[in-house]
């Protein structure tokens, strides 16, 4: 039993090591050294300060920002340590409360029109970072109007900002909505600046 034992425990203490150990800080390593924004969570910086995630959809609520998909990630949405489908099939009376919640919530906030089915549905993740861009140009009236930015000049950047699907067959096309509002800021900030050169 001993002959046996010794070889079983040797293979299990080796591939440990191998698969545990020497793999996984090489992939690390490898990526940290190739791909270092993305291995370490495509994080967005601002000033030195983080502002997010390309990969985690935040929770925009204000009238001036475009607003992402419903999330279904914890109790309250959007919580990153939650992700995950809601699993509910579409005869689900929970799931038909959701979206029409989510439907009155987005008329509410003056949104007209055919609703896309991805404004008023959550994902799979719950965290979707993205929007198709016709969930974001309905709501184009809307941040027009809190932000006084001309209504032509956030479709142009909703545009601007559609990612066109990979090799042009893989995936939708779509448009990052923490990207998109940080560009929405930034006309805004871009506005006020020249409002007060023409003040003076």
């Amino acid at each position: 039993m001993t002959n046996q034992l010794r070889p079983a425990l040797a293979s299990l203490l080796f591939f440990t090591l191998l698969t545990g150990l020497a793999y996984p800080m090489a992939l690390t390593s490898i990526a940290q050294l190739l791909f270092p924004r993305q291995a370490n969570g495509s994080l967005v910086m601002d000033g030195g300060h983080l502002v997010g995630s390309e990969l985690i959809g935040p929770n925009f609520a204000e009238p001036g920002y475009f607003h992402g998909r419903p999330s279904a990630a914890g109790p309250n949405g959007y919580d990153p340590t939650a992700s995950s489908g809601s699993n509910l099939g579409p005869s689900s009376r929970a799931l038909i409360d959701r979206v029409r919640t989510s439907v009155a919530d987005t008329r509410a906030a003056g949104v007209q029109g055919v609703l896309p089915p991805d404004l008023v549905t959550a994902s799979g993740s719950g965290l979707d970072p993205d929007l198709s861009p016709t969930s974001a140009l309905i709501q184009v009236p809307r941040i027009a109007r809190a932000r006084g930015i001309p209504p032509a000049v956030l479709e142009a950047l909703v545009r601007s900002r559609t990612e066109t699907p990979l090799l042009g067959f893989i995936g939708e096309p779509h448009v990052n909505v923490l990207a998109l509002n940080r560009q929405v800021d930034a006309l805004a900030s871009q506005s006020t600046r020249e409002f007060n050169r023409a003040r003076h």
